[in-house]
């Protein structure tokens, strides 16, 4: 549970844009100090412009959140400007679409390694020094919350690859949670879980490693494109909004943070076809217009 803001240390990945750069900008009004990670340089450049001028204390890195050595290097640094953190928002993410076999390699190594293995090496390289300053400080108190999403908890098709990072993330975090409470009652996670918010998700290609490139995308990647775009366009819940619902579930202990509640019927549907035994539900039951058309786009129709 953490309550009191003022002078505690965020350290916030994809900190660049969207719900990392909101988060950060509520952080700097309530006076906390910010560790702003984006692998962006032009955007972190900007959000560390900003928030320094709002007044924060502020270390900017340009990390790559997949590489195990440079978030060793990132919780060094860290350690050694303000001590360990009270808050980790391993938030850093990208997305890809497109029928699951028609993913590339490199589109599974791309997708999984920022979206799974960036918050697997943020809670590998933080929790450890959270526990430590709680050992040594009964006062301290920390929180760690990883972004997961919506697909974390639903399986939409044509985007194979995000939903497996995804649910990844939720698992990951449900047994953070359930680890750090058998040692500490001084520290939390929780999960935060948004469906489509106008963030720059939808083009994070933008970001991706020459290394990791792949050819031309397939017809179902395209049309995944688009329609993702589509939906994240115009998305009514702002990134501002689900930035505050972080806070607000980290000072209530709250683990599962949702930008749209009204989204879960989707989600009880799939646990109540998982419980009775039942193949998956229709994913286009609420909305079968969209499925008509995905799968006649996809046949040639």
């Amino acid at each position: 549970m953490l309550k009191e803001l003022q002078g505690k240390t965020a350290v916030i990945t994809g900190a660049g844009s969207g719900f990392g750069l909101e988060v950060a900008r509520i952080g700097a009004r309530h006076g906390m100090n910010l560790v702003l990670v984006d692998v962006q340089a032009d955007a972190l450049e900007r959000a560390r412009t900003e928030l320094e001028a709002a007044g924060a204390a502020v270390l900017a890195q340009r990390v790559d959140v997949s590489s195990a050595e440079a978030m060793d290097d990132l919780a060094e640094a860290v350690q050694q400007r303000f001590g360990a953190p009270h808050f980790v928002f391993n938030n850093a993410g990208v997305a890809a679409g497109g029928l699951v076999w028609e993913n590339t390699v490199a589109d599974w190594q791309w997708v999984l390694g920022v979206n799974l293995w960036g918050v697997v090496h943020g809670v590998r390289a933080f929790t450890p020094r959270m526990l430590a300053a709680s050992q040594a400080d009964p006062a301290y108190r920390g929180h760690i919350v990883n972004t997961a999403s919506m697909a974390g908890l639903l399986t939409p098709p044509n985007m194979g690859v995000y939903n497996v990072s995804k649910h990844a993330v939720v698992a990951l975090t449900e047994t953070l949670y359930q680890d750090l409470h058998l040692v500490s009652d001084q520290i939390g996670a929780s999960v935060l879980c948004p469906y489509f918010v106008p963030t720059g998700i939808s083009q994070s290609e933008r970001n991706r490693p020459g290394e990791l490139a792949t050819g031309q995308p397939t017809q179902s990647q395209l049309i995944g494109q688009a329609m993702s775009d589509k939906a994240v366009s115009s998305g009514k819940v702002t990134a501002a909004e689900v930035a505050q619902k972080v806070f607000d579930a980290m000072a209530a202990d709250a683990f599962y943070i949702y930008s749209h509640p009204k989204a879960l019927g989707n989600v009880q549907t799939r646990m109540s076809a998982i419980v009775a035994g039942q193949n998956p539900p229709d994913p286009f039951a609420e909305r079968p217009d969209v499925g008509v058309q995905l799968r006649a786009a996809l046949r040639g129709a």
